[in-house]
């Protein structure tokens, strides 16, 4: 029987393309979106994977969600956290409720979801769980305070779980991405592209999402069973850690 995976946010953007590549991969996939009924029907209807609707940065509503899961595809033995958002701002400026949102979101929903799937992997003895953190979480970001400090706490925890359960067959690990072609990063104007973000990037490019998506795929399969604790960094040399 296939391995069941969830892949928070994984409906749209980098999380569809991680969604996409795991149930080639053979897993069967359930992604979790937050808000956009119209576009996780479309993606859906496109892909044949099955959509859930919660709020991760909700511990009860990642509870009741992934037991729902479990009842239609069964134990949860691959958890990709990946949903994310940006509420920019300069320190000086931001408002509690953007550092909130993101915080709850970005971070808390990692603990919400693996909170509620570890019991379960530790009881038989094999999960994958991989984060999805960014090369601004490893760097830092003018204007982004709040992303960077849940990207950067991300892994932290990603390094504290690898330790905690390597010894049960568990292995956690994160993935951090550079500029990936998104909807998002499409919509910066192109001038801004070319002359802020592109020269950053030594091999002169934006990220592809199933080049994000293969790195997860390698991460949650058998072959990578001894890398755990890891972040793995794919953001075309624009930050080397």
């Amino acid at each position: 029987m296939a391995r069941v995976a969830i892949v928070t946010g994984g409906t749209r953007g980098i999380g569809a393309a991680i969604s996409i590549g795991l149930k080639d991969a053979g897993f069967q996939v359930a992604a979790t979106y937050g808000g956009n009924d119209e576009a996780a029907s479309a993606f859906k209807a496109q892909t044949g994977i099955p959509v859930f609707k919660w709020d991760v940065g909700d511990f009860e509503a990642c509870k009741s969600g992934i037991a729902q899961v479990e009842g239609e595809l069964g134990p949860v033995e691959i958890l990709v956290n990946n949903a994310g958002i940006t509420r920019d701002a300069m320190f000086h400026r931001m408002k509690p409720e953007a550092w909130g949102a993101v915080i709850a979101t970005n971070l808390d929903s990692v603990f919400n979801m693996t909170r509620n799937v570890i019991e379960g992997m530790r009881e038989r003895g094999f999960g994958r769980i991989v984060s999805i953190s960014s090369v601004n979480g490893q760097k830092g970001q003018m204007g982004q305070s709040n992303y960077a400090a849940a990207k950067a706490g991300l892994i932290g925890l990603t390094k504290s779980l690898a330790q905690e359960n390597a010894f049960k067959g568990i292995t956690v690990n994160a993935v951090s991405p550079g500029y990936i072609a998104t909807e998002m990063v499409k919509a910066v104007p192109e001038v801004v592209l070319k002359t802020k973000i592109l020269p950053l990037i030594p091999v002169g490019r934006l990220g592809e999402p199933e080049e994000i998506a293969r790195c997860v795929t390698f991460l949650v399969s058998d072959e990578a069973g001894f890398i755990t604790g890891s972040t793995l960094s794919a953001n075309g040399g624009q930050y080397m850690a």
